[in-house]
């Protein structure tokens, strides 16, 4: 069973970013959303996935099809040894787009739908081989109020909050923070435990700091760590 993360956050707070420090040799990001990836050397280290002779060459699919994503998933697991970090970037979007596609659908089973085809993405991730980790980025909202915040991973309609406790899926949920340091000078960190506002988790004893940078490839080497 691979390892499922879930990196949760505003756009603009270091989602993707942390994808940097990965390896592109190793690494395999499905872009549901399409955009450009936002750090320096991603257009030459991420190529689109293509067909050379028999074998699967590239590491860059952009898709937010819920079937086309399970079998990009299939092929990696079962023809791409190399890879070993899978991200999901805007992994949202599924939900979002199919909910947009369907605007005019006045049944309520259609959540129903959109609930099973985010979780139908979940369990295929989960059930890849177990030197693989999948990073799921997405965005952030707060289900309580201004005074007393409650941060969880987004969701389109309530019914597939019913359905679905989506951080209940993940062993590693990390949330965004962005603070200044003494220079003022921005930091992008991820979170490792609640505190009562947000569902981030990590089992104990994996991470030391309740802070970390948004960095994956350390994320990474923690959980290795952690495991051996």
């Amino acid at each position: 069973m691979a390892e499922l993360c879930a990196i949760v956050g505003n756009s603009g707070t270091g989602k993707s970013t942390s994808i940097r420090t990965l390896d592109p040799k190793s690494t395999f990001i499905i872009n549901v959303a399409r955009k450009p990836l936002p750090f320096r050397g991603a257009k030459k280290n991420y190529t689109p996935l293509t067909k050379d002779g028999d074998k699967w060459v590239g590491n860059l699919y952009n898709t937010s099809d819920v079937n086309q994503i399970a079998n990009v998933l299939k092929m990696i697991n079962a023809q791409r040894p190399e890879i070993k970090t899978v991200v999901i970037e805007d992994s949202q979007y599924i939900m979002s787009f199919e909910a947009m596609d369907r605007a005019t659908e006045k049944n309520y089973e259609k959540f129903t739908q959109i609930a099973s085809n985010f979780y139908s993405v979940l369990k295929n991730a989960m059930s890849l081989r177990d030197d693989l980790k999948v990073f799921l980025l997405t965005h952030a909202e707060n289900t309580g109020d201004a005074l007393n915040p409650s941060y969880r991973i987004k969701t389109v309609g309530k019914m597939i909050d019913t359905l679905i406790t989506v951080e209940g899926l993940f062993t590693y949920v990390f949330f965004t923070e962005v603070t200044k340091d003494d220079s003022g000078a921005l930091k992008y960190q991820l979170v490792t435990q609640s505190d009562g506002t947000t569902t981030a988790k990590t089992p104990m004893g994996c991470f030391e700091d309740l802070r970390i940078d948004n960095d994956l490839q350390y994320i990474c080497d923690k959980i290795d760590e952690y495991n051996s």
